[in-house]
């Protein structure tokens, strides 16, 4: 039987947690990539040296040759700066859409049917980026956003409640920023809806906390920005696609007709299996909703546009 194979381009927080998730789970064999001479392959070998104890088996590979890559089953790019305090997302956009682009072509080139889950940011227009570079079948680019903030809006819920995060399902629209769109009317709590067992008021400073997630955690590190939960988001993304579990996951992906977004990448319910983007599900949205969600995404679009007047 062929062994299914995961790489990691980045070897840094998120790249290397990646790996420590993956191999705990024992989803696949798994390749982790870095620039940085022997930065992947110390941290390979001192994350398969602990597989005895933590009883995983697979094997891991520490590289900085992208043909150790080829024939992967899911590429997860996590190469890119991090924020650092004061830094929007979006400041980052021309230095990492270079390392994605460079990235994007060294991996389709020894793994043309792959897919890829993009983690960097800006990451809708990173996403974007790939998608141009790779060329690539649309729904086999993505990127891990949704699932992250989702999971933010999740766990500020629990707390406020004092319930299980595991009780709590959420939806968000949008792009991976501060005009990220949560759906209080699309989130429940064991079953119960979120409006039933909160008040507005209390909702509306979640969804601003969510919205602000990313930088309270940069501004908390002062140095780098968060890894667990980015890494935990992309391995629920390649669990889905590598066992075909059919999930019903917020990501990043390409929208045309749907939405009417008019052919971008952007956060969106999908239907997530072994083929990538099976389907995406559109809401029935009120007129607040279609109109937040309507400037994220021309948010997502001027950025894209920006990369073609940098020529990037």
């Amino acid at each position: 039987m062929t062994r299914r194979k995961v790489s990691i381009i980045g070897a840094g927080q998120v790249g290397a947690t990646c790996a420590h998730w993956l191999a705990q789970k024992q989803l696949a064999d798994i390749v982790l990539l870095d620039i940085v001479e022997g930065l992947a392959q110390g941290k390979a070998l001192d994350l398969y040296e602990a597989s005895p104890v933590g009883r995983f088996d697979v094997r891991i590979t520490g590289t900085g040759d992208y043909r150790d890559t080829a024939q992967s089953d899911i590429v997860i790019i996590t190469s890119g700066l991090p924020r650092k305090p004061g830094m929007s997302r979006d400041d980052l956009l021309a230095t990492n859409a270079r390392i994605v682009a460079d990235v994007t072509r060294q991996v389709v080139a020894h793994s043309p049917q792959t897919i890829l889950i993009v983690v960097s940011n800006p990451l809708d227009v990173m996403v974007a980026v790939a998608a141009e570079v790779g060329q690539l079948p649309k729904q086999r680019i993505l990127g891990m956003a949704g699932i992250l903030d989702t999971a933010r809006y999740r766990s500020f819920i629990a707390e406020a409640l004092q319930v299980s995060v595991t009780d709590i399902l959420a939806i968000l629209l949008g792009g991976h920023g501060d005009d990220m769109v949560p759906l209080p009317r699309y989130t429940s709590v064991g079953g119960v809806p979120l409006t039933e067992l909160m008040d507005a008021e209390t909702i509306d400073r979640i969804v601003d906390r969510t919205r602000n997630g990313g930088i309270e955690i940069v501004n908390l590190l002062a140095k780098g920005s968060a890894f667990y939960a980015p890494s935990a988001g992309a391995v629920e993304m390649v669990q889905a696609i590598l066992q075909d579990q059919r999930r019903i996951l917020c990501c990043c992906a390409w929208c045309d007709q749907e939405y009417n977004v008019g052919g971008h990448f952007v956060g969106v319910p999908i239907v997530l299996g072994a083929n990538g983007v099976e389907k995406v599900i559109e809401l029935d949205l009120t007129e607040p909703e279609k109109q937040l969600f309507s400037a994220s995404v021309r948010h997502v679009a001027e950025l894209t546009a920006t990369l073609t007047t940098m020529g990037i």
